[in-house]
């Protein structure tokens, strides 16, 4: 794709996210419990359900994310004049994270080049994002920059955690994406409605729009989750690595337990991934070529306990480029949170 066309997809995608996160409001304002803490989040994602179909260290195969979040309404006023104008009346927070992710191919014993399978890439990150709740939204906006390529550290963390376990090296991370700086707008909406109370366990939905443009990803996105539990109106879900909604992170308990398990789906309209398709200036370099739809099913559930959280989701993934083996690829996700 041509950068002059990717570029004006890019602005396609990001203005159309931005109209659907603002336009579609709540119908409630009202702002919900406020927090005086601050939340801090250990996130580590892997396939190594993967070996379910008969290999791991595939595809996404390693994610690992710290993030903060602020307590409420501590923003300085410049920042909160921000998040008023691009997000509306809210309750306010700013979120920071850093996360490193590894896509390999499914070959990782060979030392070849292997030119219809998934690059070798590492990717660091850092996300600043702005939150706004009500009593039933979630918007989020914000940016997400860093490196892909060796720089990212990839080959070093996931060769050397195989060294200490015993397991044997990917022998391919001399192929991977060079160097190269990444950078994304992002933002999104997730809606928050109770329809059902039965036996003292309650039943919401929470369909969500994001999207993000930039030279790392380009897509739009949609989708939804069903939970069932106690004190539903304590989070908006499961946060995750890499979608840019890291602001899932924030939560205030409702009650001394609160728990619910979750199931849904989303689809991306992918434009551009950097990952596949590496750097346009650079044609000479290994690349797939990307499926514009991706699609998801998760399921997992989450407890939070006097200020504690944890968290596990299970994620399966339709094929992200042409030529991709197997089925469904599937990883989990475990994050850990605390107040302080």
């Amino acid at each position: 794709m041509g950068i002059k066309k990717r570029l004006s997809v890019s602005s396609f995608l990001l203005t159309t996210a931005m109209i659907s996160t603002a336009v579609i409001s709540s119908t409630a304002h009202a702002t919900p419990k406020q927090d005086p803490y601050d939340t801090l989040t250990f996130q580590w994602e892997n396939d190594a359900a993967s070996t379910l179909n008969g290999t791991s260290d595939q595809y996404y195969t390693n994610g690992l994310r710290i993030g903060w979040t602020s307590p409420t309404d501590k923003l300085p006023k410049p920042i909160a004049d921000v998040n008023t104008f691009l997000l509306g009346d809210g309750m306010q927070r700013i979120h920071w994270g850093l996360q490193q992710m590894m896509f390999t191919p499914r070959d990782t014993r060979s030392r070849a080049v292997l030119p219809h399978d998934r690059p070798y890439a590492g990717v660091l990150l850092t996300t600043v994002n702005l939150i706004s709740d009500t009593d039933n939204t979630r918007s989020v906006f914000g940016i997400q920059a860093g490196l892909m390529g060796p720089g990212a550290l990839g080959r070093q963390v996931q060769n050397g955690f195989h060294s200490i376990i015993g397991d044997h090296k990917n022998e391919g991370w001399h192929n991977q994406l060079k160097n190269m700086p990444v950078f994304q707008v992002q933002m999104g909406r997730t809606w928050r409605y109770k329809f059902a109370h039965l036996g003292g366990v309650d039943f919401d939905a929470l369909p969500s729009a994001n999207g993000a443009a930039g030279n790392y990803k380009t897509y739009a996105q949609l989708g939804g989750l069903v939970r069932f539990g106690q004190g539903l109106d304590s989070d908006f879900g499961p946060s995750r690595i890499g979608s840019g909604d890291d602001g899932t992170d924030a939560y205030v308990g409702t009650r001394f337990v609160n728990w619910y398990v979750f199931g849904g789906v989303d689809g991306q309209a992918v434009a551009y991934n950097a990952t596949l398709q590496g750097d346009p200036t650079h044609s000479h370099q290994q690349h797939v070529s990307k499926k514009w739809d991706v699609g998801e099913i998760l399921a997992g559930a989450a407890v939070i306990v006097k200020g504690y959280k944890i968290a596990y989701t299970q994620t399966w993934q339709t094929q992200e480029f042409n030529g991709q083996k197997g089925g469904l690829f599937n990883y989990g996700s475990v994050s850990v949170s605390f107040k302080f």
